[in-house]
């Protein structure tokens, strides 16, 4: 069993940065994709980065290209999402994920992602 606790989030004027961390606990073993995926109000929920934890490979949506960057720090089992030039669409409920995908699943694939974090609000002002 695999445990994600977040930290950080807020609000930030657009343009600002904001750092979120999700540190891992349990069978971490057990997987090897973490991702950030955010909710905002009305819509659908969509990944936003991922990490391959075994190659350090990354991805990131179109949307963030550029403004975000997700890394990870192995001693302390915690992968962060750097976000820079924010924007009032950045807006939404970010939360951390951890999956095991073998095969050519997209890492931005949710119902492959077992092991979800509570969720940090990121609120975005013009």
């Amino acid at each position: 069993q695999v445990q994600l606790v977040e930290s950080g989030g807020g609000s930030v004027q657009a343009g600002g940065s904001l750092r979120v961390s999700c540190v891992a606990s349990g069978v971490t073993y057990s997987t090897n994709y973490m991702a950030w995926f955010r909710q905002a109000p009305g819509k659908e929920r969509e990944g936003v980065a991922a990490i391959n934890l075994r190659t350090t490979t990354t991805y990131y949506a179109d949307s963030v290209k550029g403004r975000f960057t997700i890394s990870r720090d192995v001693p302390e089992n915690t992968v962060s999402l750097q976000m820079n030039s924010l924007k009032p669409e950045d807006t939404a409920m970010y939360y951390c994920a951890a999956a095991l995908i073998t095969d050519t699943t997209s890492p931005f694939t949710e119902n492959r992602y077992i092991y979800w974090a509570q969720g940090t609000q990121v609120t975005v002002s013009s």
